[in-house]
């Protein structure tokens, strides 16, 4: 593998997720917090990769942990937090204050937002331990909607990224869900593992392909015209999978991370469909995501200790 590890470390402070920013090429976010997210504040952290490291631009913090962060998709310096105190921050990383607006209506923490890939829209979703899934328009005070049907703490909620007004939720309950915005519905709902799912995604570059990751230590894709089984299961992992991610540079890559440690790369049409496992880590990976400018990069973070560690790591040139 071609290209060096580059490491960030913040004092006292665990990684829970991180987002490269659609708009700058080597910036990206990091959501932490303080005492494994069990206790005390968290920090947001706004970072730049740069030839000599990863180096730090600013950070607010909060009264609770932080545990998911999504940019803005229509202004660069915009961004989005989920809390511990069932609030979701949001924060102009230009302004000293940083703090814009704060939602309250969840009931417990909230552990996953995500920013709509759809033009024109200002739109959130947010997933929560309180069994609900929230629509916000960060132009109104309230949420427009509210999603219920899971059964279970809802660990990830995920845009579409090809069909306005989808979002695909994941829960504690085993089951991924499809909703349709404005029909207040969910559409197609999985019994996807028999375990509590901790994350899903989308592809890319088609519509009816997703992925989710769980407990049971296995990544299963899922292609929407035909759900009694998955197209593809993918093991490896010997712990439980915290975040999977599908590459936007190629349909049939993606990665994951998990609590065994690693970070590791797939291609879920091979037959063997493992490319690559990172071992840069000394604890749980829970942040994830791909540099959608730079083809060869992800970054990872995790709680390592008493520190997180997003760190740029070189994609294994069998992807391409």
């Amino acid at each position: 593998m071609a290209g060096a590890v580059k490491v960030f470390r913040h004092p006292a402070r665990h990684g829970y997720a991180v987002e490269n920013s659609p708009f700058f090429p080597n910036r990206l976010a990091c959501a932490s917090s303080q005492y494994y997210g069990i206790a005390g504040c968290g920090t947001v952290l706004v970072l730049e990769e740069g030839e000599n490291g990863i180096s730090h631009i600013v950070s607010f913090n909060w009264k609770d942990g932080l545990y998911d962060v999504t940019w803005s998709e229509n202004n660069e310096h915009v961004l989005v937090t989920g809390s511990g105190d069932g609030s979701l921050q949001v924060w102009d990383t230009a302004r000293s204050q940083g703090l814009l607006q704060v939602l309250n209506e969840h009931k417990q923490e909230v552990y996953s937002v995500d920013w709509s890939l759809t033009r024109g829209e200002a739109l959130v979703v947010s997933g929560s331990w309180d069994h609900a899934a929230k629509v916000w328009d960060l132009e109104r005070p309230h949420s427009l909607n509210t999603f219920h049907g899971h059964q279970g703490v809802i660990y990830s909620t995920i845009w579409s990224p090809l069909i306005p007004g989808c979002f695909a939720s994941a829960s504690g309950d085993g089951t991924l869900r499809v909703w349709d915005v404005k029909a207040g519905v969910s559409r197609v709902v999985i019994g996807a593992h028999a375990m509590e799912i901790l994350s899903c995604d989308w592809c890319k570059y088609n519509e009816n392909v997703l992925v989710t990751g769980a407990v049971d230590c296995s990544l299963r894709v899922w292609d929407l015209r035909n759900v009694r089984q998955p197209i593809a299961e993918l093991l490896g992992h010997t712990y439980a999978i915290r975040r999977v991610k599908f590459s936007p540079h190629h349909h049939t890559v993606l990665a994951s991370v998990s609590y065994d440690f690693t970070v590791r790369f797939w291609d879920f049409q091979r037959a063997a469909p493992l490319l690559d496992t990172l071992e840069h880590h000394t604890e749980f990976v829970c942040g994830l995501d791909f540099n959608m400018h730079i083809p060869n990069q992800v970054t990872a973070c995790a709680l390592n200790g008493s520190v997180p560690s997003p760190v740029a790591l070189p994609i294994p040139k069998c992807f391409f």
